[in-house]
């Protein structure tokens, strides 16, 4: 693989990924997350599937992924497929829509969120 299919990736080098990926489709999972996450920390990955940015940053997030999976849920947001989840991401959580976008959240609320290379300097451990 050459160097622009290692930053960019591709769609089937998902199935690589350690991450516990948690499809998020519907707007109904929204308060699940919230709930869950005053047992045990959350986190939403929104991504561009058409963005060469945002493919380079999940890339970037996956391959610094350091945890044990019982550590913390992570959904995966597919934003163009499901605009009205991501919508509903932002005004839920009052947080700016930006893409792509990581949000963590523990007891109910979103303790961190940021976008694009910012994703890739967070230390997940600090969050467990």
């Amino acid at each position: 693989m050459g160097i622009f299919g290692r930053l960019f990736g591709n769609e089937n080098e998902n199935s690589e990924s350690i991450i516990p990926w948690i499809p998020l489709d519907n707007i109904e999972q929204l308060e699940t997350i919230a709930l869950a996450s005053k047992q045990r920390t959350q986190v939403i990955f929104k991504h561009s599937t058409s963005c060469g940015i945002s493919r380079m940053v999940l890339n970037m997030f996956t391959s610094n992924y350091n945890l044990e999976p019982e550590q913390m849920d992570f959904y995966f947001l597919d934003l163009l497929a499901n605009r009205s989840v991501s919508n509903a991401v932002a005004s839920t959580f009052n947080v700016q829509h930006q893409s792509p976008q990581l949000l963590i959240l523990k007891e109910g609320r979103v303790v961190y969120h940021n976008s694009h290379g910012a994703i890739s300097e967070v230390d997940l451990k600090e969050y467990v």
